[in-house]
């Protein structure tokens, strides 16, 4: 990197070794919070109090089956407004600002309820949100380490949009927190949703307003970012390989036929989740994961020794394209993990939210992904809404185009346009 050296273990036996190293060694936080320089970068109360992880990790995975039917509805709003179709007629649209507005709002309809989840302010300031940390780790990352913490404070982005969002969602929170003092724990009609949970997370630990405001906006960071390019990147592959798009249906079909556009629905989406997961292996988020800091010098198994301050994290690029790990590596193969759990004893092993030492996407161990849950129903909701309601192309019937790569961020082309036509049935 610009301003410091990353070293980079290789190989799934050494993937297994670093995310079993213990937090007292080897620190997830901490590595977060240099990479992306998080209190600078985002909110400095809410990386000190993290009132989200809990929350995301309780609240928000446990009442899953509760929320998704609210999800697809907003899926369901959101496409219907953004993809204006006629008839049989194709309409071409940018894929990452569709996706990204998607996205955004079926995750804010869990986070905010409705109808904040479709308040346009809040929205821009959400999606844009992103650029925002972007933007202020890549001056941080020219600045000297010693002088950052003089540097951070000045970086005008992150405080801009939090008093903006502040704005508009503080009253919210206000009220909920209210209401939830009135009612105690006879309020039946209670939301399920993040500004409940952070609520009561909150008021169990003892923190402010506005430690629940900056929680709701670094739960839409988390969100928003990582869900939009995996999403983006499935939809690349789907456009690029109509061929798939038949079987993918008829399972979709089947399963919505039974068990409608629920939790346990989803679940039966093997293939699927199946194309989710490939198309993760092959893209990412990033070429780096299980990324963690050095808190005491620490000596590997080979005998390589990582000394105190050091960032050290596994290459997913290399463990995803290994051909120990995987046959024909290189090669999008959308039924590949769908296959496998019809193996005795492997039918859980190979699902779109389980990491392994050789499938590191979502990072690995007990440090992984807390949000991953919600997210891969929420993923696999869009790409099967997607299938099962419209035909989708490239323009020209084109080819996949390449990921783009800034440090070791891999991003779906961001000028790439997709061509919609509602779902043409042969009855």
């Amino acid at each position: 990197m610009l301003d410091r050296w990353v070293v980079i273990v290789c190989g799934a036996a050494m993937n297994e070794e670093l995310r079993k190293l213990p937090d007292d060694q080897m620190s997830f936080l901490g590595a977060a919070e240099e990479l992306v320089q998080t209190k600078y970068t985002i909110a400095e109360d809410v990386i000190s109090d993290p009132i989200h992880i809990n929350v995301i990790r309780g609240p928000l995975t446990r009442n899953l089956a509760t929320v998704l039917p609210a999800v697809v509805d907003e899926i369901d709003v959101s496409f219907r407004e953004l993809i204006p179709t006629h008839g049989n007629e194709w309409v071409t649209i940018p894929a990452v600002p569709l996706m990204a507005r998607v996205v955004c709002r079926a995750s804010n309809r869990i986070f905010v309820g409705m109808p904040m989840c479709r308040n346009s302010e809040l929205l821009d300031i959400a999606i844009n949100f992103t650029r925002d940390v972007a933007k202020g780790r890549f001056i941080l990352s020219f600045v000297p380490i010693m002088l950052k913490p003089l540097v951070g404070p000045l970086l005008p982005w992150s405080r801009r949009a939090l008093k903006q969002f502040s704005v508009i969602m503080k009253p919210v929170v206000e009220d909920r927190m209210r209401e939830i003092e009135e009612h105690e724990k006879e309020w039946a009609e209670r939301p399920n949703d993040l500004v409940t949970w952070l609520v009561e997370e909150a008021n169990r630990v003892g923190k402010s307003t506005n430690l629940i405001v900056q929680a709701l906006l670094a739960s839409n960071f988390v969100a928003n970012h990582t869900s939009t390019i995996s999403v983006t990147h499935a939809l690349y592959h789907l456009a690029a390989a109509p061929e798939y798009i038949q079987a993918l249906r008829e399972e979709i079909d089947a399963a919505l036929k039974t068990e409608g556009w629920t939790k346990a629905g989803i679940g039966k989406m093997w293939k699927l989740d199946s194309f989710m997961r490939e198309s993760q292996r092959l893209n990412g988020i990033s070429g780096i994961s299980v990324i963690r800091l050095a808190l005491k010098d620490v000596t590997l198994s080979d005998g390589t020794l990582i000394p105190a301050g050091t960032l050290c994290g596994a290459a997913a690029e290399g463990t995803h394209h290994d051909e120990e790990n995987y046959s024909q590596p290189h090669l999008f193969d959308p039924f590949r993990f769908s296959d496998k759990r019809f193996d005795e004893g492997e039918w859980m092993k190979h699902q779109y939210v389980n990491t392994s030492s050789e499938y590191i996407s979502f990072g690995h161990g007990k440090h992984a992904c807390p949000g991953r849950f919600f997210a891969a129903n929420e993923l696999k909701a869009v790409i099967a809404y997607l299938i099962v309601n419209y035909d989708v192309m490239f323009p020209g019937g084109g080819e996949r185009p390449g990921n783009v790569w800034f440090g070791s961020s891999v991003i779906p082309d961001q000028t790439a346009q997709i061509m919609f036509r509602k779902r043409q049935r042969i009855e």
